[in-house]
């Protein structure tokens, strides 16, 4: 049997990190994770070839050569998915879809063969039973949750990791929080599943023996889901850290408890975390409660982000307008919390109503639904009525956005970050990084709207924390993204608002 994997293509978005990559001459932030774990539990017979659409092209003749064609995929890679199964369907092969966006809405992939939901670990060997005895069914599922510490390494060899800035692995399953907005306990439920410490050191191995010495992902949604485990866990990491001469620097997801374990942050610093992102959400106490964010509500969030930059992880964060308790203060507001807190990746979407989650739910009993969520945090993504008003939402969101990015107020948010950080992370100085260094050089202190404050940031930041100088650059490098990015966004929204106004007298356009 011959079986491609195809991984579907990314539009450009703040998390497509396209423009930062360029500095490194990398195609792609992350390798496809998921298909490369279910290629492990694939027959060892067949015949695997991946095609990951961000870093190079699938062609008819890759397709023609399957025998079978599987699928996987998020929301915001839905557009390149269906046109890879439309592909499929005109030259008669089959296809097996799985992963978040199908599990969400498998009705809408009625043209998908095998639909293959939830946790692999348990349809994808109910769908290769069928398979060999010629009984297949359309559709797979199961509501059984796997024990993780079954899963399998992931299959390395499927892919060229130079083609990546960064690898990644999975430690836990599942969030002990019901956020309104999050589709994590729809797909993973809320108790925390997570792989042994040998598990990860296993995982650790197989990296280092493809020759991996840069970043890795932990892509856990919440890596502090469950606390005991993490704390036995990483000692082991610590360990073979040590022993490997620190080969890897972390980075992951987690709540904001995290500021509360000094024990934790302690642990993760030693172990080489250098960047930790959360979900701060807003400033707004009423629109945390409204979202069921609690965990959100009894601390000072800004002393949360300090708290962990004091301890070596540079807090990134994802934040969002458009509550129904939002006021047009809220756009002001946002901006002048992003800024006192110096998190300079500031994620800033507007709330979205994805399939599943309990805000779904709500306001589509409301009647405020009115179009499918796209997964883009980088468009005009908004699929529900807010009460503050569409017109009111969009402009004060492209306020936001062109404020926070401008390159004064960017380069503040780096100052503060700066004076707060104290750099632990021990990370090699690789190739690549000189190169990005000397093209920030041309690119951004020659040629951008940024230069003066490249420069002064530079100069500064060798003076006063040379430590952090890589951080530094790195985050300038960082700016000319989100900024182009931003600037693309501004023309969506303003599409969708004309749009809108044409349609306003339906909910669906």
């Amino acid at each position: 049997m011959k079986v491609l994997l195809v991984y579907p293509k990314y539009p450009e978005t703040f998390w497509s990190f396209k423009y930062a990559l360029k500095f490194i001459s990398k195609k792609a932030a992350f390798p496809p994770l998921g298909l490369l774990t279910i290629a492990s539990m694939l027959p060892t017979s067949w015949d695997l070839k991946l095609i990951d659409m961000n870093v190079g092209s699938l062609t008819d003749r890759d397709l023609k050569w399957a025998d079978l064609v599987m699928i996987s995929g998020m929301l915001v890679q839905m557009e390149s998915a269906r046109n890879v199964i439309e592909r499929c369907k005109r030259l008669n092969i089959k296809v097996v879809a799985g992963g978040p966006a199908f599990t969400a809405e498998p009705e809408k992939f009625k043209d998908v063969d095998y639909l293959v939901l939830d946790e692999g670990e348990i349809t994808i060997p109910m769908f290769l039973q069928d398979l060999e005895q010629g009984k297949e069914k359309g559709i797979y599922r199961s509501e059984e949750k796997p024990d993780i510490t079954k899963t399998p390494i992931p299959k390395w060899s499927l892919i060229d990791i130079n083609n990546y800035s960064t690898m990644c692995l999975q430690y836990s399953r599942g969030c002990p929080f019901n956020c309104e907005f999050c589709d994590i306990v729809a797909l993973f439920g809320r108790k925390t599943r997570t792989k042994t410490p040998e598990q990860i050191i296993q995982e650790l191995d197989a990296l280092y023996e493809i020759g991996w010495r840069a970043g890795v992902f932990i892509v856990d949604d919440n890596f502090i889901g469950n606390k005991k485990n993490v704390k036995l866990m990483l000692p082991e990491v610590i360990k073979w850290q040590k022993e490997h001469n620190y080969p890897f620097t972390f980075l992951t997801e987690a709540s904001v408890n995290l500021a509360n374990d000094e024990e934790l942050m302690d642990l993760m610093s030693a172990a080489n975390f250098n960047k930790v992102f959360l979900g701060l959400e807003t400033p707004s106490m009423d629109s945390l409660k409204e979202c069921g964010k609690i965990q959100n509500t009894s601390k000072d969030l800004a002393q949360v982000v300090a708290t962990i930059q004091q301890h070596g992880m540079q807090v990134m964060s994802g934040f969002i307008v458009g509550f129904d308790n939002d006021d047009e203060n809220i756009f002001e507001r946002q901006i002048g919390f992003i800024q006192q807190t110096g998190v300079v990746t500031a994620m800033v979407g507007m709330l979205v109503a994805l399939p599943q989650t309990r805000l779904y739910y709500r306001l589509k009993s409301e009647g405020r639904l009115f179009r499918e969520a796209k997964g883009d945090n980088s468009s005009a993504d908004i699929n529900f009525l807010p009460k503050m008003g569409v017109d009111t939402l969009i402009k004060g969101y492209n306020n936001i956005l062109k404020t926070i990015y401008k390159p004064k107020n960017y380069y503040n948010r780096i100052e503060v970050f700066l004076k707060n950080y104290t750099p632990t992370a021990r990370s090699r100085l690789k190739k690549e990084d000189i190169i990005a260094f000397f093209k920030s050089i041309y690119r951004i202190g020659i040629f951008s709207r940024s230069s003066i404050y490249y420069w002064k940031l530079l100069v500064k930041t060798m003076f006063t924390k040379c430590k952090a100088l890589p951080d530094a650059v790195e985050l300038a490098i960082m700016g000319e993204h989100f900024r182009k990015v931003a600037k693309k966004c501004e023309k969506s929204l303003y599409s969708f608002l004309d749009e809108f106004k044409r349609n306003r007298g339906s909910l669906t356009f």
